[in-house]
Parts: structure tokens; C-alpha cells; sequence
């Protein structure tokens, strides 16, 4: 019982202590946010402020914890392996995204199911939840599934940053003990204790649960700073002026075709770019929210934190197809189902809660929306990236393609992996899979989706 207590008042502190940075609402409450002047100079602080970015204690400690090898084998495999800086802070190796998208495990011979999803943002995604019961519709948690609920901790992302930790497929360590002993040994225990206080690194049967939970919210705090999450994009550049000159929030997200004078006076972004602003504002928008502030007012977050099945075919170079003769300790292979297997996303894991079981079949394919912030943050020109939950498509090119053209016949693409609740309705008037865009128009998107790439220097060419 005491130790129950203890846990609760350490979720809650550090709950607070990472409310000082991106913090988390009820998503009823982050949809009606209404901004205040508070928020423009918050905006505005964000932007300006990045070019010197200074970590509190608890946002190093996360830090060290997350470029830490922390894995079995030893030192084969850390938080930034499959979330790379450079890289948006998602996979950075250029032939594992050119082909099945999926890192190897620390076990060099295992393998997940799904294409690692940025890091950077992760801090603001709100408890998952039912968000309309009517409707069935889900919200929030983290991974690609919503299964890192912030049921744990009070945050989403401090709950995904532990469950690598003890995945086979990932870091392999078999147990919160083994995760423990591994910090008690680095060169950052006396920052873990300066934070946390004396005593707080207890790998003990007593301890760990205390230990891992602080671990897990260090992990959230790094990524909630503005190290990984800075809103220094080229966008956020034109958003802080267009709301310095004056105009609304949702005009600077959305804005019309002919309002480029009064929106980016300075002239931030160029023809095409804007252009492509207004196009996604149209079209993209309703799920990758653009006109919407954050939860403290902070620029768009480009996702409603919603789920939807659009329509992803399989990526037939997924190594998980292969896991079937790949085991795990207790004899079992990591992929029973081998090539049969099927992603079912969001309604799998709605299958482990016997209070949204009933809703698991009408979800089935359904996976979150990821933000498109650095969408196109690459570490050189000609990197290649991978997109969607399992890399299927190789280029914004081909997802913008995608989404205009799906249910075009005679575009070839093929079938979704999973072809039941796949989202059909109208965006901005046209439908989802026939969107009527031309090749200016998509090059236009794709010229937008660039300005999201974050460390974006006034004065850079355009």
C-alpha cells in the first residue's frame, strides 16, 4: 500500500515537471483551445529561441537514457537506433528504408512488424481514450496503435519510452531489473539521483517500480524539450509572422488561395509553397490539423491524434513475414502467421481491453496519425526515407500521389492490407482517393511538407 502511494505521488511530480514543457489536456479540452495573446508570444518565443537550445537536468538525464545502449546484448542497441535525429528523429538507415522499413531487434535476428514512428511531438499526444462513444472513435496514446496509453505513468509517451526496453524484437532486455542494473552502472547516475533525489536509481524487488517509472519519464521529458520537439521549421518562421501581423490562427494554418499579402508579408515562404499550404489546408487538414493551436498555444501539431485506415497495401519486403522461423525464448516463433500475416493496427490491440473489445472490428486496419513535422528531415540529399506505418511508400511524392489517386483504376495501386473500414469520405469536398489534384498541385504539397522540417535559419535560400 505504501509503495502503491509512493509510485502515485512520483507519477505525479513528474507529470508536473513535464507539463513545464509540451503539456498534456483532455483532448475535449485541446480541441476548444482557444488562442490568446499569451500563445502568439509563446509562438513566437519558440521559433526564436532554438538556435541556443539549454536542457534542464531532468531533459539531460532523458537525454543520456536515450542515447544509452541499454539492451541485451549489451550495448547493441539504444532508444536513437531506430529514432535518429537526423532522420526527424525516426529511422536513419538508408537501406533499411529503402526496403522493408523495420529494425533489426538487438537480437540481430529478429525483427518487429512496424516502421519506427518519429519521436519528436510525441509529448503531446493526450491520454488514449474513446473520444466519441456514438461514433466509435479513439484518440490519442502513442505507437502506432495507441497501445502506450498513458494509463501508466499519466503520459503517453514516458509509457512507450519502457516498452522497448523489454520488447524481444527491440532492446531484448528480459527484465526492469536488468534495465535498472544497466543505469546503476552508466556514468550519469549521479544526475539520475540530483533529479530524483538520493536513493531513486533502486533496482531492488522494492525499488524498480519506482526506478523504471522515473526512467520512463525522463525519456518523455528529453522528448518533450526543445531539443527534439522545437518548432523551427520554416513554416513555424511564416506562422510567427503571419500571427505577429495581426491575422487569426486558423487563417495562418488554412488560408485561402488569394491571401498570401496579408498572410506572410515577409515573404517566408515562396509561391509554391504557399500554395501548397493552401492545398493542404484543404485537403489534409482534417486529420494533420494545421489550424489548430497546441494545448499552450504552441503552432499546429499537423495531427488531430485521431486513427484512420487509409488504405496502405502491404510492404511485401517486410522482414516480419520472414519471423516464422525465427523464435523466441519459450520456443515460439515471433510471426506464427509467417506471410499470412495481416496488420489489424488499432482494432488488435482493442482486442486486449475487454472494455472496447466490442469496437475492435469496426477499428481493423485503423492506425494514428502521425505528425508531419519533419516529414522530410533527412541527414543528407538523396537520403531515402520510408512512410506509412510499414514504409509500403518510398517518397512524398508517392503518399501525396496516393492520397489524390488511390481509387483511380487505372493508377494500378495495390489493394490495402487491410480492406475493410477503409476511410472514403469528402476532404475539402472532393473524396479521399480521387481528390482531383494535378501534378502542380501535388508538387505543391510536397514543396509545403519540406517547410515542416525543423532548424530552419531565416536568411536560408529558398
Amino acid at each position: 500500500m505504501q509503495s502503491s502511494a509512493r509510485l502515485t505521488r512520483l507519477i505525479q511530480k513528474g507529470i508536473e515537471v513535464i507539463k513545464k514543457g509540451p503539456a498534456r489536456l483532455d483532448f475535449k479540452v485541446w480541441t476548444g483551445f482557444a488562442l490568446t495573446s499569451a500563445g502568439i508570444l509563446l509562438a513566437a518565443q519558440m521559433v526564436r529561441s532554438n538556435s541556443e537550445v539549454v536542457l534542464t537536468p531532468l531533459e539531460q538525464l532523458g537525454k543520456k537514457l536515450f542515447f544509452d545502449n541499454i539492451s541485451q546484448p549489451a550495448k547493441s542497441q539504444s532508444c536513437s537506433t531506430c529514432h535518429l535525429p537526423d532522420a526527424g528523429w525516426t529511422g536513419g538507415v538508408a537501406g533499411v528504408n529503402l526496403h522493408g522499413s523495420v529494425f533489426r531487434g538487438a537480437d540481430r535476428h529478429t525483427f518487429g512488424n512496424r516502421k519506427p514512428p518519429s519521436s519528436a511531438y510525441a509529448t503531446f499526444s493526450p491520454l488514449f481514450q474513446l473520444a466519441n462513444p456514438a461514433t466509435g472513435r479513439f484518440v490519442g496514446g502513442n505507437f502506432w496503435d495507441g497501445r502506450a496509453t498513458g494509463e501508466l505513468l499519466g503520459n503517453p509517451a514516458a509509457d512507450q519510452a519502457l516498452a522497448p526496453f523489454l520488447n524481444p524484437v527491440e532492446q531484448n532486455n528480459p527484465t526492469r531489473e536488468a534495465v535498472c542494473e544497466q543505469v546503476a552502472r552508466s556514468q550519469y547516475v549521479a544526475l539520475f539521483e540530483q533529479v530524483w533525489g538520493a536513493g531513486s536509481l533502486d533496482c531492488s524487488t522494492g525499488g524498480i517500480e519506482g526506478t523504471y517509472a522515473r526512467i520512463g519519464l525522463s525519456i518523455a521529458a528529453y522528448e518533450g524539450s526543445r531539443e527534439v520537439s522545437p518548432f523551427s521549421s520554416k513554416f513555424d518562421a511564416y506562422f510567427t509572422a503571419c500571427l505577429e501581423a495581426g491575422n487569426a490562427f486558423a487563417a495562418c494554418g488554412r488560408p485561402a488561395e488569394g491571401d498570401r499579402s496579408v498572410l506572410d508579408p515577409r515573404g517566408i515562404l515562396t509561391d509554391k509553397e504557399f500554395h501548397g499550404l493552401t492545398k493542404f489546408g484543404q485537403h489534409c487538414s482534417a486529420c494533420h490539423v494545421s489550424h489548430i493551436p497546441g494545448p499552450n498555444g504552441e503552432p499546429p501539431l499537423f495531427t488531430s491524434f485521431g486513427f484512420a485506415n487509409i488504405g496502405t497495401p502491404r510492404n511485401p519486403e517486410n522482414p516480419f513475414y520472414d519471423m516464422d522461423t525465427v523464435f523466441l525464448d519459450d520456443g515460439t516463433p515471433i510471426n506464427p502467421l509467417g506471410d499470412d500475416f495481416v496488420d489489424l493496427g488499432l482494432g488488435d490491440f482493442l482486442r486486449t481491453r475487454p472494455e472496447w473489445a466490442h469496437l475492435a472490428e469496426a477499428n481493423d486496419g485503423k492506425f494514428k496519425f502521425p505528425t508531419v513535422r519533419n516529414v522530410d528531415q533527412r541527414p543528407g540529399v538523396g537520403f531515402p526515407k520510408a512512410y506509412m506505418h510499414n514504409g509500403a511508400l518510398r517518397t512524398l511524392e508517392d503518399v501525396v500521389h496516393f492520397y489524390n489517386t488511390r481509387d483511380i483504376p487505372s493508377e494500378n495501386w495495390p489493394p490495402p492490407e487491410v480492406p475493410q473500414n477503409v476511410t472514403r469520405g469528402n476532404f475539402g469536398g472532393v473524396p479521399l482517393g480521387n481528390l482531383q489534384l494535378d501534378k502542380e498541385d501535388e508538387d505543391a504539397i510536397v514543396a509545403f511538407l519540406k517547410t515542416l522540417s525543423d532548424g530552419f535559419v531565416k536568411g536560408d535560400t529558398q
